[in-house]
């Protein structure tokens, strides 16, 4: 398995092999290697030698049909597989006929004059099926996972320093916070946060609260401490802001509740013994969400998350069938909460 690194220094080489695997969900990281790969053919050959197929709209055999072919006017073809669900073992409605054994016949002797390129951005691939383990087996992986918090800061100063341009370290945490933490999200604002100190080339806290909305995940999250320190006033104020913003009270709850499952789960396995980073595998969560809910559960018991988690549970029930207005049964949800005597 290789990293972008090793991947840039193989194309800068001319040492490209002929096929390749790109695996893992940071969508910043996945645009990376795509233009990797096509800055690897000179600019005039990319209208002749350049193609890329979506499975989930073209049948597999015509890019197969393609990366066999000979390239034009030039020393390789590039050919990228995009959305090759049935590497997969989730079920689609999809009605193309692939034709999966020529695919893995192509897998096992793959044209040396071409690169191809197949992008996988899933949690995980059906390792029972051969088409899967050939092409692992032939392939040259490239990792492309999710970037861990530590690593996203990282990476952003260095792609700044690369642009001549600083961020302040309160606009950095600012910024992490209101993409919580995911590198692909803090990537795409750079853009803006570039342009917008085009004179002062520094990134202020100023600049990130300006430009940089918040998603609705984070201000339901700003709901999340108000919610367990029993602070009514705070916690309803914030929620009648968010439904004068026209959020659904159904989404603010249920993402309140799935918040509040996060906690309970982390509270659980913590004191089973599971550290910070096996629970951002185990859970399959953002690592700076684990982060976050760490911090939170230090000062709060079971007892009183699940009181919190289940009268969350009961308001989705209750908005589902048309019992009452979902404002009120969130402040009642919050009183009632507010006069339990949990730890």
């Amino acid at each position: 398995m290789m990293i972008i690194e090793q991947l840039k220094t193989a194309i800068q080489h001319q040492q490209l092999a002929p096929l390749y695997l790109v695996l893992g969900q940071e969508e910043a990281l996945i645009e990376e290697v795509r233009q990797l790969f096509k800055q690897s053919l000179p600019a005039e050959e990319l209208t002749m030698n350049f193609a890329s197929y979506d499975l989930a709209a073209t049948e597999v055999a015509v890019a197969i049909d393609d990366a066999g072919s000979a390239p034009f006017f030039g020393e390789r073809r590039l050919v990228f597989l995009q959305n090759p669900y049935f590497l997969t073992g989730e079920k689609t409605k999809n009605k193309l006929d692939h034709d999966l054994a020529s695919l893995q016949t192509y897998f096992e002797t793959p044209q040396p004059t071409t690169t191809l390129v197949v992008f996988a951005p899933y949690p995980k691939l059906d390792e029972r099926k051969k088409l899967v383990k050939q092409l692992k087996k032939s392939a040259t992986i490239v990792d492309v996972q999710k970037v861990k918090d530590h690593q996203a800061q990282q990476l952003v100063g260095q792609y700044l320093k690369t642009q001549n341009v600083t961020i302040e370290a309160p606009a950095m945490q600012l910024l992490v916070s209101k993409t919580g933490g995911d590198y692909s999200q803090m990537m795409a604002e750079l853009p803006k946060l570039i342009l917008y100190a085009a004179q002062t080339r520094e990134i202020t806290v100023a600049a990130v609260n300006t430009l940089v909305a918040s998603s609705i995940e984070n201000n339901v999250f700003e709901l999340v401490p108000l919610v367990l320190q029993k602070k009514v006033g705070p916690a309803l104020t914030i929620y009648h802001e968010l439904v004068l913003q026209k959020e659904e009270p159904l989404k603010i709850n249920a993402i309140l509740l799935g918040q509040f499952r996060l906690l309970l789960q982390v509270k659980i396995l913590f004191e089973k013994g599971y550290s910070q980073g096996n629970l951002a595998s185990v859970l399959k969560i953002h690592p700076y969400r684990i982060k976050l809910a760490m911090q939170q559960i230090k000062h709060f018991s079971k007892p009183t998350l699940a009181a919190a988690y289940l009268g969350l549970e009961d308001i989705e029930v209750k908005i589902k069938t048309g019992q009452g207005q979902p404002a009120l049964l969130f402040e009642l949800f919050m009183l009632q909460f507010a006069a339990q005597k949990t730890a």
